[in-house]
This record gives structure tokens, sequence and C-alpha cells, in this order.
């Protein structure tokens, strides 16, 4: 299982904010059944099989296209671990354990 942070970044949209652009990437995801994802301040975490993260990437980075932009960044960082099964939550677990 992968974890990967995407960050789908329109340009040129004539406006600093691009909340509506992030709504609309959000609710690609709530339709995807495959995949675990979280939203933060900078990006979106997807957890689940790499060949169908890549297929949801897809889809977000149409979204801004569909929504009027002409040029769009998307940026993909990927955690690929298979020695052992990882989850967002068994990683965040370790680091809490370690605080203690």
């Amino acid at each position: 299982m992968a974890i990967v942070e995407v960050t789908v970044v329109p340009l040129g949209t004539g406006d600093t904010s691009l909340s509506r652009y992030v709504a609309e990437c959000q609710k690609v995801l709530r339709n995807e059944d495959a995949i675990e994802y979280q939203l933060t301040p900078m990006g979106t975490i997807i957890e689940g099989e790499l060949d169908v993260i890549f297929e949801v990437i897809k889809k977000l980075h149409e979204v801004p296209f569909q929504n009027g932009a002409m040029r769009v960044s998307t940026s993909i960082k990927i955690d690929d671990r298979r020695d052992k099964e990882a989850s967002m939550g068994q990683k965040l677990a370790s680091v809490d354990h370690k605080l203690d």
C-alpha cells in the first residue's frame, strides 16, 4: 500500500484564493471507494494501491481545467513501502509512541 501527497495548483486564475478548486477536488475524492484520504492545509494525503492512486491523481489534475483554469501544476510525493504494511495512522502512531 502506498501513501501519496498530492498538491494540485491551478495557475493564472486571476484570484489568489484556491479553495473552490480544493473543494471540487475533495468532491472527486469522496467518490473514490478504493482509497483513504486526508486533506491538509498544503495538499491531500492519499492511501491505497499505487495504480489506483495514479488514476485518482489524474482525475484531480483535470479538476481545475474543468473549472476554467488554463494551466495546472500538480506535485506528487510517494511513500511506497514494501517490506511491511504502512498506513497514515500507523505512521502517526509510530511517532506518537516515540514521544512517550
